[in-house]
């Protein structure tokens, strides 16, 4: 029997302080018939060069763009439009993690036994480490509600470089890549929100890599950072960076999918706009009573309330 062939996509940019442990990790994949595509964003340091020698070295399994600098979110999906659907599963990949040998072929079999004529993602717990891969926390958990439209158009459950795709999420969402990415706050956040809206995320509560955390880098899922995450998170809300994204990605979402919602979620996405426009005792009994949630109790009161402040 035929392995099956993953295509593993990885955006680089200014990362060859890790991108070695990452490629290797990568090659040590078992189980699967393993393709790695590699587009650079622009990269001053000696990344290029690094990703050049491992696709020489392995010209049958890795392929490397150069591109020019258009940040992340556009970098992935240009991984997207440059990858053929030929490949039975498709993964995301950061440049500076460390995947467990066991990673794919885990993920593999997690889709394999859903349904194949639905869309299906694949994510899962991390091992969060730090520069030199000592051991923090895992991250993030099982989340308590349901990984479903109505918890993911207004919160991301899902690590991006945790993702592994079947082929019918991987060939659906490519052919509907918007023109314009400027309303989609992430390249995973978009996905999970499609699948969750179409298919059936699966969620494996088991760490499949050592995800490294910067000096100074505070994820949500640090436990320890609990302060800091939410002093930053008021920051960003005083500075108003995160005014109104998760409406306009909302939006951009029902206007390209809109005839291929069920019509209960058709509605209840465009209601959810629609408040947005009416008084403040309106929007206090939408907020209130809304179907759209998010996991924790505390993230939760914080959406019913930047919805009331029309900040969302």
């Amino acid at each position: 029997m035929n392995e099956p062939k993953v295509c593993v996509m990885l955006s680089t940019y200014n990362g060859a302080k890790y991108i070695d442990e990452q490629l290797e990790s990568l090659l040590a994949q078992s189980q699967v018939d393993l393709h790695i595509h590699i587009r650079d964003d622009g990269s001053s340091d000696e990344t290029v060069q690094k990703v050049r020698g491992y696709a020489k070295a392995y010209p049958d399994q890795i392929r490397m763009i150069e591109g020019g600098n258009v940040g992340v979110i556009g970098s992935f999906f240009e991984l997207m439009r440059q990858t053929q659907p030929i490949y039975d599963f498709y993964a995301f990949c950061d440049q500076d993690d460390v995947w467990k040998p066991y990673k794919l072929s885990r993920a593999v079999a997690k889709l394999q036994s859903g349904p194949l004529d639905v869309p299906l993602m694949y994510c899962s717990s991390t091992q969060m480490v730090d520069q030199d891969l000592n051991h923090l926390n895992v991250w993030p958990h099982l989340p308590p509600k349901p990984l479903s439209m109505y918890n993911a158009l207004v919160e991301n459950c899902c690590v991006g470089c945790t993702m592994v795709l079947n082929a019918l999420t991987f060939e659906q969402i490519r052919a509907n890549v918007p023109s314009d990415l400027t309303h989609i706050i992430m390249h995973d956040w978009w996905i999970y929100l499609f699948v969750s809206s179409f298919g059936e995320v699966i969620f494996d509560e088991e760490p499949t890599i050592l995800y490294r955390q910067h000096q100074g880098n505070v994820l949500g899922g640090s436990n320890d950072k609990w302060f800091i995450k939410w002093k930053n998170r008021w920051n960003r809300f005083v500075n108003g960076k995160n005014h109104s994204i998760l409406s306009k990605q909302a939006r951009l979402f029902l206007e390209l999918y809109r005839d291929k919602l069920p019509s209960h979620q058709q509605q209840n996405l465009q209601h959810f706009l629609n408040q947005l426009d009416c008084n403040g005792v309106k929007r206090i009994g939408y907020a209130v009573k809304m179907p759209f949630y998010r996991q924790a109790f505390l993230d939760d009161v914080v959406l019913k309330l930047i919805y009331v402040l029309r900040k969302i």
